[in-house]
């Protein structure tokens, strides 16, 4: 462990090996902003700025054996300012207030909302009584009630009329955060509509959306060829088109850990492009004159690029097939100039050229996942090439197998942290459907997708349709099986906000690292680990609008009401690692008193739930000493709140209002709406036997994507 006691000495004796470890240093610097419960200011920017350079300088002219922390430095900082770049960068009207009234916009976007609900995305938007630079770059709209009276199709000019709003806080502190990501997207509202959408004008001609109009139509044309979903399932992962999925088959999908499959993303960009590459570089070998004449494996990687190409075109270029495609142009790129295709140096470069671009990306799933996967197969598999050759290896027709087997294995432990993080559960069968269906997505799927687009224009392509539609039969068939088995999904509880990360670092450092030092990353995975297994959830949790609460119990969290307010309470659940349905949750035992007037003791104090019409007016009854009264839905307009502070848990009293009974001399603790105005979802921890609270919503202007 030499260079633990000797760090610089350590990081000179890999040079030529350090350039892996450079996204690392950048993605440091991100997350750092990300993570600011602050905008900086620019005082703070200019300060980085001159730090980078200066970093930048040393690692050119420095010392020769601190060369790589100069460099480090320097990443990081500039990782800082690119993310605050890109944020002020993207910055577009965000909807301030509840807007109901006439909505007008071209659709840009159709796609199933959680509920399964068609919705549309339109931009060149225009709202009643608001001047243009006030107006949202994009909306999006679900669609309720009875609808068919217009084709949605990208590029018509629709109007309805419809609810707005500015996009959501999270729904409990620390939680995923849709301003942010709706912030990156230009989504400035979203909402919902129960009356008919009409259209305005039709599809023009010349208005940039030529590409996503031909993908809606392959979509049509595959969906009609094949019926149901499995010609759903084709059209998602041919052009991106997720909009005749159903939830139910989404649901199968996530239960087998085959959701991937559905996402166009490194998998399928790889799938395609090696299926092209292979059968060109064998195909032109079988054509001696042109075989001795041109390097058929240069043409073959050139014209795979080609196809990578117009297949992100073709599925509508989101961020998770950019990075797909970025991912297979550098390794393409490299067979053009010679070079080792795959390797960890290929992939930092296209974790680079991602996080340069869009250094958002860095806090999504897809990212963390899709480069997780990447690292840990070709650090695997580069281990395996590197073995002696007098060790076994596997007899010819087995390699395939195993190399199939490793691939969801490795792949499967590599994102499995990742995943559980994000949507709080653990497939118990997903290498199972994965061996059962991934090789058959690689030999059948993507071949006969290739071999439809190029017998579409002879009118042939029923045939490798229909031999695509077997195949995906087959995948839909071994998601539902596995899904319906015993015990095949497993809740996984919310981490810490800091395990993710530092969990990522022990496994780098483990990888990347030259010398025995890298096994410290043992004990950096373990604390990570640790830390997650130690995960506290709030004991109470108390919604926005003040009518759904959330009383964590020795069965799991108890709430509220069996129906309303269902996201928030969804998510609540899958925070907590509970696969119980709303309904499920709210049966449970736990809350006491009767419904409107829900009573139970939290750390020895007594908690009055009050709802329903009338509730301020039934304050006095349930006013007690010492008591603490939540009031769902009920807004005091002359009280005002105390703001909470920007970081940080504080003492529940300190957010509360203090209300005296008519005619006693009862004094009991009040949250009605205008403190759950100021804190948002409101989590309510037990700590050294007081109750202390974490507001979701925090002093307004700390972020971009809050100032609103």
């Amino acid at each position: 462990m030499r260079g633990l006691g000797h760090p610089l000495a350590a990081l000179a004796s890999m040079r030529g090996h350090l350039f892996p470890m450079a996204p690392v240093a950048l993605a440091i610097g991100i997350g750092l902003y990300f993570a600011l419960p602050d905008e900086p200011g620019a005082g703070a920017l200019a300060a980085l700025a001159v730090t980078a350079l200066a970093g930048a300088a040393l690692w050119w002219f420095g010392p020769e054996d601190a060369q790589p922390v100069f460099a480090g430095i320097a990443l990081v900082c500039l990782g800082v300012l690119l993310a605050a770049w890109r944020s002020h960068a993207v910055a577009e009207p965000v909807l301030g207030w509840r807007y109901y009234g006439a909505i007008e916009g071209r659709i840009v976007e159709i796609d199933r909302s959680s509920s399964d609900r068609v919705r549309l995305t339109l931009d060149e938007i225009v709202l009643e009584r608001l001047a243009p630079e006030r107006r949202p770059a994009r909306v999006r709209v679900s669609l309720h009630g009875d609808q068919g009276f217009v084709d949605p199709v990208p590029g018509k000019r629709v109007i309805l009329t419809g609810h707005l709003s500015a996009p959501g806080p999270p729904s409990e502190p620390g939680g995923f955060d849709f301003r942010r990501m709706a912030w990156f997207q230009g989504l400035g509202a979203v909402g919902y509509t129960r009356a008919p959408v009409l259209a305005l004008a039709p599809v023009g001609t010349g208005d940039g959306l030529g590409v996503t109009r031909m993908r809606h139509a392959i979509s049509e044309a595959v969906r009609a060829r094949m019926p149901g979903q499995p010609g759903a399932f084709a059209a998602a992962i041919l052009t991106g088109d997720r909009s005749g999925i159903e939830s139910t088959t989404t649901e199968d999908l996530r239960a087998a850990n085959l959701s991937h499959l559905l996402a166009i993303s490194g998998l399928h960009m790889g799938l395609l492009t090696g299926f092209v590459f292979a059968a060109l570089r064998y195909g032109l070998a079988l054509v001696p004159p042109l075989a001795l004449r041109v390097n058929i494996k240069k043409l073959a990687a050139l014209l795979a690029l080609a196809a990578a190409g117009f297949y992100l075109a073709l599925s509508g270029g989101n961020v998770a097939t950019q990075r797909a495609f970025v991912m297979v142009s550098v390794i393409l790129v490299a067979v053009l100039l010679d070079r080792r295709a795959i390797s960890l140096r290929s992939v930092a470069i296209a974790a680079l050229i991602i996080l340069a671009a869009r250094p958002e990306e860095l806090v999504s799933a897809g990212f963390q996942m899709s480069f997780a996967a990447t690292t840990a197969l070709v650090a695997v598999f580069g281990w395996l090439r590197t073995r002696p050759h007098d060790r076994w290896r596997a007899p010819r027709w087995l390699a395939p197998i195993l190399g199939v087997a490793i691939c969801s294995i490795v792949a499967g432990l590599a994102t499995g942290p990742v995943a559980a993080a994000a949507f709080n559960r653990i497939a118990g069968y997903g290498l199972v459907a994965n061996l059962l269906s991934v090789p058959l997505m690689g030999s059948v799927v993507m071949p006969a997708a290739v071999f439809a687009g190029l017998l579409a224009p002879l009118g042939l392509s029923w045939l490798p349709l229909a031999v695509m539609e077997l195949g995906t039969r087959w995948i839909l068939g071994v998601a539902h099986w596995v899904a319906g088995l015993e015990g095949a999904l497993r809740g996984v509880v919310e981490p810490p906000g800091w395990v993710l990360p530092v969990l990522a670092l022990g496994v780098l450092g483990i990888i990347l690292w030259r010398s025995p030092a890298r096994w410290a990353g043992v004990p950096v995975m373990a604390l990570a680990l640790a830390g997650w297994s130690q995960a506290e959830r709030p004991a109470l949790l108390v919604s926005e609008p003040g009518t759904l609460i959330g009383l964590m119990t020795p069965q799991g969290r108890v709430l509220s009401k069996p129906t309303g307010e269902g996201f928030a309470a969804s998510v609540w659940l899958e925070h907590d690692g509970d696969l119980a349905d709303q309904a499920r949750a709210h049966a449970r035992a736990g809350l006491g008193g009767r419904e409107g007037a829900l009573r139970f003791d939290l750390a020895g104090r007594e908690i009055v739930h009050i709802t329903g019409r009338g509730a301020r007016a039934r304050l006095d009854d349930h006013c007690a000493p010492g008591a603490l009264v939540i009031l769902g839905n009920e807004l005091d307009a002359a009280a005002a709140a105390p703001a909470p502070p920007r970081t940080g848990t504080i003492p529940l009293v300190a957010l509360t209002r203090l209300h005296r009974a008519a005619g006693t001399r009862a004094v009991c603790a009040v949250i009605d709406r205008s403190v759950l105005a100021q804190t948002g979802v409101l989590a309510i921890h037990v700590r050294g036997g007081d109750l202390v609270a974490e507001p979701t919503r925090r002093p307004q202007g700390g972020r971009p994507w809050t100032a609103q």
